[in-house]
């Protein structure tokens, strides 16, 4: 019987696709259809870190066998009703640029739809976009070895630790992986983000052979790139629980930390078997009940 129901849910959302049988990894045959039953099935653990955030929608039609593109402005042909979020632009031609504004299943699948693999969202809510509730370290390695980001991924934890900030570990979906810092919302993007590049630069010095803040690419060497810049203002970052356009479909995963280990493979995690680590507890369930007050952290950083 389930596995009836289940066939029917599968075949009513591949009416409402365009083209669900096309091949979005050929190597392992995931099509667009399985990427929207994905997330069909994953939404209720996503949800939380899509509400009301403003999208950056990386499109790519033809999956692993073309060309992407990022697009900001909501495009035409959405379903009426869609959520946007009118900001006004520093820069550009535009004066004006209208976000997706994530939430609900109806606009994750119409995503898919339009060849969004990845789910890509502001560090803020469209409530109030200039006031992140997290805090967010993307960790850049010089390789596809997964062992430098996890080493440096415990160094920002000790320094974090130091704080007194409770933080929550995620691969990235690609080769490094995310830090992230739930905080109350208050701070302006701005005094976060400088609050990010102040830790980063106290512990890229207190690991110089191993970490750097260079953002030269010739600049960095072998040295893992720690990047604090995802807290700027309209900046996103790949979500937890975001299929990423890699070799194997991997899944952008929440970790325990006693899971953050120099030979953890993070395309382990993947479109194929993400059900099986949906059987295990949520390391981030405690996610948004744990927001800290970075003004506290902020007044004690000189301690790193």
């Amino acid at each position: 019987m389930r596995a009836a129901a289940e066939a029917g849910l599968k075949s009513k959302l591949a009416m409402r696709m365009s083209h669900p049988e096309k091949v979005f990894w050929p190597e392992g045959g995931y099509t667009k259809l399985d990427v929207a039953e994905f997330y069909r099935n994953i939404f209720p653990k996503l949800s939380p870190y899509v509400k009301d955030r403003m999208l950056t929608l990386e499109r790519c039609p033809n999956g692993m066998s073309g060309q992407c593109f990022y697009q900001k402005e909501a495009p035409p042909g959405l379903p009426s009703g869609t959520p946007t979020k009118r900001i006004k632009n520093a820069t550009g031609k535009r004066e004006f640029t209208n976000y997706v504004v994530g939430g609900s299943l109806e606009t994750q699948l119409t995503l898919v739809n339009l060849g969004c693999i990845a789910v890509h969202v502001t560090g803020s809510r469209a409530s109030y976009p200039r006031q992140p509730d997290w805090v967010c370290f993307d960790l850049d390695p010089p390789s596809a070895q997964f062992a430098p980001a996890a080493r440096a991924g415990r160094y920002i934890k000790e320094a974090l630790d130091t704080l007194r900030l409770k933080s929550f570990a995620k691969t990235s979906g690609g080769r490094g992986m995310h830090v992230f810092i739930p905080i109350r919302v208050g701070p302006d993007c701005s005094e976060v983000l400088a609050f990010a590049e102040a830790v980063v630069r106290r512990v890229a010095a207190a690991h110089p052979d191993e970490l750097t803040v260079e953002h030269s690419i010739a600049a960095r060497g072998n040295r893992v790139y720690l990047d604090p810049f995802r807290n700027g203002f309209g900046q996103t970052v790949a979500a937890p629980y975001s299929v990423r356009r890699r070799a194997r479909a991997p899944v952008s995963t929440p970790l325990e930390w006693r899971e953050v280990s120099e030979g953890l493979d993070p395309a382990s995690f993947n479109l194929g078997n993400f059900s099986r680590r949906m059987r295990r507890a949520d390391p981030w369930a405690d996610f948004f009940e744990s927001r800290q007050s970075l003004n506290d952290a902020a007044r004690r950083i000189h301690a790193l």
